[in-house]
């Protein structure tokens, strides 16, 4: 009767749906219309054609002609049980049988007619086919259900017996039948692909959104990739199934960001419950997935018991068959398998589509933050930077509306926005008021949305652990009665120990990271400075620096090490005693026999609830981890400063005329007042921006189409004028009418002082999106002075300075704003820009608005300039240069030292070529490992780990593995042996306390070999992960200078810290479990095979079959996880340099161009080039892990099956084979899935060992180490000296061979690709050289490097500083006291540019930022001036630089010793022409070598034709007569 039961609701339900559908119906004439054209057959075609195209047609309505054919074919199955219903009704009829019989027929008719009419519905019209399909399915399934119950189960019995059995055959027939229409096709049919956005369907649908139920289950839709992979040596990314347009990045936004994001229509909530309501529907599956997976859980121990229950009573107790049990022990593990894989699969894509989701949304945020200048408290803002340095980091901020910008920055009227305040005082000094906006940007969308998505399985930690150990308990009073919870009581007695031990490592780990970071800061700055520790000869001091942080990182990790190891001990000690002190409360006290189908079974939920137990601890640390990233995130979105545009609230906004007409095209102010913060307590801003405004008093409009200028003193805030026209900063009005306006409609562009460039070719970075106009281009190439650096692209910031500026004169906008983008050139290549940019064609009829401090060059082009004085405040405004100059003397002043060095630059040399770059990438792209990872990467490791000593230490720790697997298979054993005494003795002779004490013992001699083992190996981990980074960081430190060019420093970095944690972490770990895993499934297996010889065949096949398919699936993942990573840097790369457009004051260059749009959409498509790789690698372990429990689940139901029915063995020892069977299987996906991880991390091994195997630098030998004297004298001699940057290089220098005294000064002049750089590496041994170079009498080709550098010091144009205080950059290694240090450095001359007590002034204490950011130039040089003069070389070379010259010539001519000898690589003329001799080179050769005096007197002289041709021909004749 159920079946017309369910006939009866569905028919109502169906009634129900038409009448809604009726009432809600909305017109599709349309769509019909579109479908009878489809339908109209082709004229000219037979009948029988005409009819095949049209049924073709068709069932492309329903997805294809399959899934039409399986519609048809339940069709045909409900026919077919129509016809047999029909005739069982007519023969019950016929028979004269019972009236309730003749009724049940007549039902079962009716149901079947109904599912006929509703299936043939379902293939006759695409518009009913889902509800009708669905319906059918439900009826078969019921009715497959009622007779299962009736028909099937009673096989399963010894006492009953099929209750429609009379039917005879037919019954069968209708059973098989119902399972093919209720089961079968519903399971195999291909599900229809229905896109998300009709107007734009995948042209090829993934495999995933056509996939049967059955292949959905199995995963067998990655057949091809992962048959593909087997095919090829690497399966790229583009061989990969295309992203389903489910998970694309721009359906997910348009889906979630009105859940997540409040500028998208949000509420105002915490992230997490709008991130809930997005993913409620995966979180409802994944909960009852999680259902379904711990009941099933039960099924082998209740299958194991009742089978053993069954041996040991031959079936007196039971009236169920034993195949049921055998039945129910392989098809547990494969419901909880598919449950659990569904879990994952779901899982999975929540965690690649949340880091997609949260990686936008952070970016989307952040291009609406107000970016604020932020220097810590102890960095001193120098006058250089002070009118920039307010932006060189950012602070805490607030949130805003949409994307893209607005048509105009045009804001009118009082103080538009008004936004909530920022972060208390209080709470930025907790942080140090160091609270840096950019890094926290950068940590958000790597640690923090890792650790979210991480803790997405927090549904484990508050519903899977808590139900299934209530069904632990519950299942084990079941079997033990009360003494089950004797034994969960030692449990929770001694649960605080493990909490208490956790709880010390984590302060460990506290106390290890901090270390970590010390090390990888130093590592950091080492290797970005590593040029110049090189050249200092500083090498082996700073790797023994690095050495020490190393020493105090690895004390630290062997204690956490020790105390997890220990925690493991505690909990197994903890499991291990709940098992005896239940059995000995079971048997001593209750009185009750142990046999063997209650221990067996109840160890099995033993270990489930031991790892539940474990479990806590780790998804609680998870998940707490990511609710405090998710709170971050939060406050982020919440808690950030927004710029005025996306703050301002309608309700603060007075009513006020907009600038209509041809006033909004107005550029400029009226009455504004401009602020970095609208927090006026705001701690986080540097000194020189805490209470800086920006005032426009009165009107100030630009003019149209010409030149503008802004000039002023350094830190007047020239800079944040045009940040104000941007509407980067707090616009606050002075008057009832005031506003700023900077239109838009025409386009903006911007050039920052400080570059920023994006790691893309030059063209793409020049283009920034454009269309390429070839012509234009070039000329855009030319007027920039570009075309020989792409040539050659090496010229450092310079190259960069013009890409950026280069960038604002090919953009098509009306309106160029630049920021000082001629500071960072030389005055040549400055002269040729104004020439031939300002000056061209480009920029006619624009309107450019620059600042800058090169008065002499712009002013003679300049219409319009603007004047700010040192209070922030505009001093004047107008078309004439000299009325700014009257209003400010130091402006004038600032011009004639300009006019000055503008006359000095007409002598300047060109500087020295650079050796070409092959690729126009700005990061040369990093390639990807084929294959599977190379045994001497492994080699590398396990040669480490055993200290030298492999024999010795795999044979000691391989054995006592053994042991240590070996011996739970005795003890399991051994509790089995304990209950079959119950069988063959009474339970009065059973000397339990033997047995007890046994076991306890057996326990003890585990826990201490496992303790050592796991000691012994950790020791041996340490010691690896210590001599891979010695070697590590000795080969990168020993490395030429050519590979340094050659590689980023990036991936130097990653090398020494990514790598190196993967060593000490993962892979130590991997390699362990792999170990430990291969030795128990061996010992497993040999048990089993023990008891069930003939199981040795059917082990090593589900071992085969194991291996093949771990083979196969190894391949495709190995491929996949490398374009996964490969895939992921782009992500991150796009993100961090879509921060860093945002991140300066030079900055705002992504908000400027209203790139804004342009940048969301790159990300997006970054985002679905991850998605699609990263969700077809978590497939991918679906696909293995489904089939290895598949393996596994046969195997154990196999055994059971030959023990039960085919061999006598004792039902101990069957039920020790059937656990020893479960976790064998269970072990082989581990062992598979752990494989794959160990090859996975052991790439690391490889980008490791490929920078150990990198051409190194000869390293120090006794016989190198020179004279203990050495040098006495700063004497040079030269006999025939040539070099070359490498082996097959030709060369740069050619037999060079000249002598010079010490003390002399000596300076080296050529023309650019002349040698003078190659000629000071040659000296120190940077290249690759050919002949002699004596220094103090010493050839140093047979000196060790070190030593001949450390004792001769160069100084370049850009030097470089290490962080941190001034003192530690004068002496990194604590060599000297202060008074020597303050002495260098007075005689350096720092503090003749600085008052002595004045506000700014550098101390030894001053903070140093990374690079002497925060110095300029010149105080650099000064800086490595006295670091040259403590280090008190005999040599000295300096390659000068016209911005402090005069003080460093005063101290080169004063203050260095008398036996000091100097090497000048000249730019000028007039800095060399006092040398005692001057060197000339070309083309790597020495045309003259003499004194100034000399060479100047001969007619042929090169350094005469320089002169001659210089505008300051007598001053040099002169200075060069007088010295």
């Amino acid at each position: 009767m159920i079946p017309l039961y369910g006939t009866v609701a569905s028919a109502i339900l169906f009634l129900i749906h038409l009448l809604v559908k009726s009432l809600f119906r909305k017109s599709d004439a349309e769509s019909k219309k579109h479908v009878g054209n489809g339908m109209e057959p082709e004229e000219g075609i037979s009948r029988a054609e005409r009819v095949f195209k049209l049924l073709e047609k068709h069932s492309l309505c329903y997805g294809g002609v399959v899934i039409f054919w399986y519609l048809f074919a339940r069709m045909i199955g409900c026919l077919l049980l129509l016809g047999i219903s029909v005739h069982n009704l007519l023969l019950s009829y016929r028979q004269g049988d019972h009236i309730l019989d003749i009724f049940l027929h007549k039902s079962l008719s009716i149901v079947y007619l109904y599912t006929l009419v509703l299936s043939s519905t379902s293939i006759i019209s695409h518009k009913w086919s889902k509800i009708t399909t669905r319906h059918t399915i439900f009826l078969l399934f019921v009715s497959l259900g009622v007779y299962t119950y009736r028909d099937v189960w009673p096989l399963a019995t010894t006492t009953e017996t099929p209750m429609d059995i009379a039917e005879g055959k037919l019954l069968w027939v209708k059973i098989t039948l119902l399972a093919i229409t209720a089961l079968l096709i519903p399971l195999v049919i291909p599900h229809q692909y229905i896109p998300v956005d009709p107007n734009d369907p995948m042209p090829i649908p993934n495999a995933e959104l056509t996939a049967s139920l059955l292949s959905f289950l199995l995963y067998s839709f990655l057949d091809p990739v992962i048959f593909s992979a087997s095919k090829v040596r690497h399966l790229s990314w583009s061989q990969l199934p295309p992203l389903t347009d489910s998970n694309r990045a721009k359906y997910l936004k348009q889906t979630a960001f009105p859940h997540i994001d409040t500028f998208s229509g949000a509420k105002k909530q915490h992230l997490f419950f709008g991130l809930m309501r997005f993913y409620r529907w995966e979180y409802t599956v994944m909960a009852l997935t999680i259902i379904a997976q711990v009941l099933f859980n039960f099924a082998p121990p209740i299958a194991i018991n009742r089978i053993l229950v069954y041996l040991e009573t031959n079936g007196a107790d039971t009236n169920i068959r034993p195949w049921f049990w055998i039945v129910l022990l392989f098809m547990g593990p494969i419901v909880t398998s598919m449950s659990n894989q569904w879990y994952l699969f779901i899982a999975t894509q929540v965690t690649v589509l949340t880091e997609g989701l949260l990686s936008q949304l952070v970016l989307e945020h952040s291009l609406r933050i107000r970016m604020k200048a932020e220097t810590p408290k102890a960095v001193v803002a120098t006058p250089d930077i002070a009118s920039v340095d307010g932006q060189s980091s950012s602070s805490s901020s607030n949130t805003t509306t949409s994307g893209g910008s607005l048509p105009s920055s045009t804001i009118k009227g009082k103080e538009k926005a008004k936004v909530e305040p920022a972060k208390k005082a209080a709470e930025v000094k907790k942080n140090g008021g160091q609270d840096n906006l950019i890094g926290k940007i950068n940590n958000l969308i790597t640690t923090d949305v890792s650790n979210i998505v991480d803790s997405k399985d927090f549904l484990v930690l508050f519903l899977e652990i808590p139900v299934q150990t209530v069904l632990c308990v519950v299942f084990l009073y079941k079997l033990l009665g009360w003494s089950a919870f004797i034994g969960f009581s030692v449990i929770l007695i001694f649960i605080p120990i493990p909490g208490l031990v956790t709880k010390k490592i984590q302060s460990v780990q506290v106390k290890r990271m901090r270390k970590t970071d010390e090390r990888v800061q130093v590592v950091t700055e080492v290797v970005n400075t590593l040029r110049m520790v090189k050249l200092f000869g500083w090498e082996q001091a700073m790797n023994e620096r690095i050495g020490v942080k190393r020493k105090e990182e690895l004390h630290w990790a062997w204690i956490q090490k020790v105390l997890e190891m220990s925690n493991g001990l505690i909990n197994f000690i903890l499991t291990s005693l709940t098992m005896p002190i239940t059995y000995g409360t079971y048997t001593l006290i209750m009185k009750q026999q142990l046999n063997a189908s209650i221990i067996f079974s109840s160890i099995a939920v033993f270990s489930l609830f031991g790892y539940q137990l474990h479990s806590v601890s780790y998804f609680t640390t998870t998940v707490i981890q990511g609710k405090v990233s998710l709170d971050r995130v939060n406050d982020f979105l919440r808690n950030t400063e927004l710029l005025d545009t996306f703050s301002a609230k309608p309700q603060d906004q007075l009513i006020v005329p907009s600038l209509t007409g041809e006033n909004d095209r107005e550029i400029g102010f009226r009455d504004a007042v401009f602020s970095w913060s609208t927090d006026s307590e705001d701690v986080n801003l540097s000194p020189s921006l805490h209470s800086f405004k920006l005032r426009v008093n009165g009107e100030l409009l630009f003019k149209h189409g010409c030149i503008n200028l802004i000039i002023g003193p350094t830190g007047c805030g020239k800079t944040s004028m045009l940040m104000a026209l941007l509407g980067e900063m707090h616009f606050m009005s002075s008057s009832a009418d005031a506003w700023f306006n900077l239109p838009r409609s025409g386009g903006v562009a911007y050039a920052a002082q400080e570059s920023w460039v994006q790691n893309a070719t030059i063209r793409e970075n020049i283009l920034f999106g454009s269309q390429l106009d070839e012509p234009r281009y070039k000329e855009v190439i030319r007027q920039c002075a570009l075309e020989k650096d792409l040539e050659l692209f090496e010229a450092g910031d310079q190259t960069e300075t013009r890409v950026t500026l280069a960038r604002a004169i090919y953009s098509p906008a009306e309106i160029i704003l630049l920021d000082d983008i001629l500071a960072a050139l030389d005055v040549h290549t400055s002269k040729q820009i104004v020439e031939d940019c300002f000056k061209g064609g480009l920029i006619k009829g624009r309107t450019i608005i620059m600042v800058t401090h090169n008065i002499a060059l712009m002013s003679p082009i300049a219409d319009f300039v603007v004047s700010i004085g040192l209070d922030g405040t505009v001093t004047s405004q107008s078309s004439d240069i000299s009325i700014a100059l009257d209003s400010d003397p130091s402006l004038a002043q600032e011009l004639a030292e300009e006019e000055e060095k503008l006359q000095k630059a007409e002598e300047e040399i060109a500087l020295t070529k650079k050796e070409a770059k092959a690729d126009g990438k700005l990061i040369i792209a990093e390639e990807i490992v084929e294959g599977h990872v190379s045994w001497k990467s492994v080699k590398l490791f396990l040669s480490s780990l055993s200290g030298g000593h492999p024999i010795i230490f795999f044979t000691l720790w391989i054995a006592a593995m053994a042991f240590e697997n070996a011996a739970p298979t005795f003890q399991l054993w051994f509790l089995g042996f304990w209950g079959s005494q119950y069988e063959q003795h009474a339970p009065s002779e059973v000397r339990v306390g033997f047995y007890l004490g046994a076991y306890s013992g057996i326990t003890g001699i585990i826990t201490m070999i496992f303790g050592l083992s796991s000691l012994y190996y950790a020791l041996g981990s340490l010691r690896a992960s210590k001599e891979i980074h010695e070697n590590l960081v000795g080969s990168i430190l020993s490395s030429t200078l050519r590979w340094l060019d050659e590689t980023p420093t990036s991936r130097i970095i990653a090398r020494c810290t990514q790598d190196i944690r993967a060593v000490e972490g993962p892979i130590a770990r991997l390699f362990f479990v792999l170990v430990d895993l291969g030795i128990s499934s061996l010992v497993n297996l040999s048990v089993i095979v023990l008891y069930s010889p003939v199981f040795v065949f059917p082990g090593l096949g589900v071992a085969m079959i194991g291996i093949y398919i771990g083979n196969v699936y190894l391949k495709a993942q190995m491929s996949v996880k490398r374009e996964m990573s490969n895939a992921k840097a782009p992500v991150l790369a796009h993100l961090g340099a879509s921060i860093t457009g945002l991140s300066q004051l030079k900055f705002s260059s992504i908000r400027a161009y209203s790139a804004e749009d342009q940048f969301k959409t790159e990300s997006l498509r970054r985002i679905d080039h991850y998605t699609r790789i990263a969700r077809t690698s978590y497939n991918l372990n679906r696909w293995i892990a489904i089939r290895i429990d598949a393996l596994g689940a046969i195997f154990t139901g196999s055994l059971a099956w030959y023990l039960v029915y085919r061999h006598s063995v004792s039902s101990a020892n069957t039920g020790l084979s059937l656990n020893l069977a479960i976790d064998f299987c269970s072990v082989l996906l581990v062992i598979v899935r752990i494989y794959n991880d160990f090859e996975v991390q052991s790439n690391s091994l490889e980008r490791i060992k490929s920078y150990i195997d990198i051409e190194h630098e000869p390293k120090p030998t006794e016989e190198g180490k020179p004279p203990a004297a050495w040098p006495t004298s700063g004497e040079l001699r030269v006999e025939k000296l040539s070099a070359r940057y490498s082996q097959t290089g030709p060369k740069v220098l050619h037999d060079i061979s000249f002598n010079i005294r010490s003390g002399e000064r000596v300076g080296v002049v050529g023309r650019t690709g002349s040698g003078k750089s190659s000629l000071t590496l040659a000296l120190l041994q940077c290249i690759l050289t050919e002949g002699n170079v004596f220094y103090d009498g010493i050839p140093t080709n047979n000196l060790n490097l070190d030593a001949v550098r450390s004792n001769i010091t160069i100084i370049p144009q850009m030097p470089e500083l290490l962080s941190g205080t001034l003192r530690r950059n004068l002496d990194p290694f604590e060599q000297h006291d202060d008074a020597t240090l303050n002495a260098a450095l007075r005689d350096a001359g720092l503090f003749s540019l600085q008052t002595e007590n004045g506000e700014g002034r550098i101390t030894l204490d001053t903070n140093i930022a990374s690079s002497g950011s925060n110095l300029s130039v010149g105080q650099r040089q000064i800086i490595a001036l006295a670091r040259a003069i403590i280090r008190k070389s005999k040599v000295l070379i300096l390659d000068e630089d016209y911005q402090t010259d005069a003080i460093i010539q005063k101290t080169l001519r004063n203050k260095l010793g008398t036996d000091v000898t100097v090497l000048t690589v000249a730019h000028r003329l007039q800095t060399i022409m006092d040398a005692d001799k001057i060197m000339v080179l070309d083309n790597g050769r020495i045309i003259e070598f003499d004194s100034p005096k000399v060479l100047l007197t001969r007619e042929d002289s090169k350094l005469k034709a320089l002169v001659d041709e210089s505008g300051d021909k007598a001053a040099l004749y002169e200075i060069a007569q007088s010295a």
